[in-house]
């Protein structure tokens, strides 16, 4: 054999030999490759209707009088019909949870027509008025106020995220008063507004007895605006 085709023998042999080496250990020499990271999109996927499900087990719960400080993550599960990991998997903890719980009965107010003071406010709160009505809403209100001290961050998440865009369309309505001569410019804008949602508020979350009857959202805007108008 000539000393090239030795040489290329060796060669090849030696390069075998660090294949085989390679197979067997699974790795050449150096450091392992790197995990390839994880597919954040593999997985089962989310299922709304176990949303749903643990959504409703807490509004059943809250229904049948149980409080919030009554509630944990493995007392839903078992209702809604669901493993704990489950509702872990979507909510960090008990105030995330409830949280997106209230967020569930919100419904956004119908937009002012614009063209009267008086009857954009009213329609404001015949809306309060008929949710007030709803056994639900008035349930989970009554529930949240009661322990709000307790989850005083709970309630203003929900406030900043859901409330004050209630509340900035009576505002507008009532700076829209001022503009047009209808609302006296002398008095706290802020401190209008709840005197226009307390009436509501107080019979549907303090005073659950109280009827909250039709024309009582004309009555409480007649009333409020018969001491806010312009002194002539």
């Amino acid at each position: 054999m000539s000393g090239t085709a030795a040489t290329d023998a060796r060669g090849t042999h030696a390069a075998g030999a660090d294949t085989a080496a390679t197979d067997t250990t699974g790795r050449a020499d150096g450091p392992p490759p790197a995990a390839a990271a994880p597919d954040p999109r593999r997985g089962r996927p989310r299922s709304p209707a176990a949303d749903t499900a643990i959504i409703e087990a807490v509004l059943r719960m809250i229904e049948d009088g149980v409080s919030i400080g009554e509630l944990s993550m493995e007392r839903i599960a078992r209702e809604a019909g669901v493993g704990k990991a489950t509702v872990y998997r979507r909510w960090p903890g008990k105030s995330a949870l409830m949280l997106d719980v209230m967020r569930s009965l919100d419904t956004d107010i119908p937009p002012p027509a614009g063209v009267s003071v008086r009857d954009d406010l009213v329609g404001i709160i015949e809306f309060l008025r008929i949710r007030g009505l709803a056994k639900r809403n008035s349930a989970l209100l009554r529930t949240v106020v009661t322990h709000v001290k307790a989850q005083p961050a709970l309630w203003r998440e929900y406030h900043e995220t859901v409330v004050q865009a209630r509340r900035e369309v009576l505002l507008s309505v009532l700076r829209r008063g001022r503009e047009c001569g209808e609302v006296r410019t002398d008095r706290d804008i802020d401190l209008l507004a709840d005197l226009f949602v307390g009436p509501v508020l107080s019979r549907a979350v303090l005073h659950e007895w109280a009827d909250l009857p039709e024309g009582l959202a004309e009555e409480i805007v007649d009333t409020v605006l018969e001491g806010v108008r312009p002194r002539v």
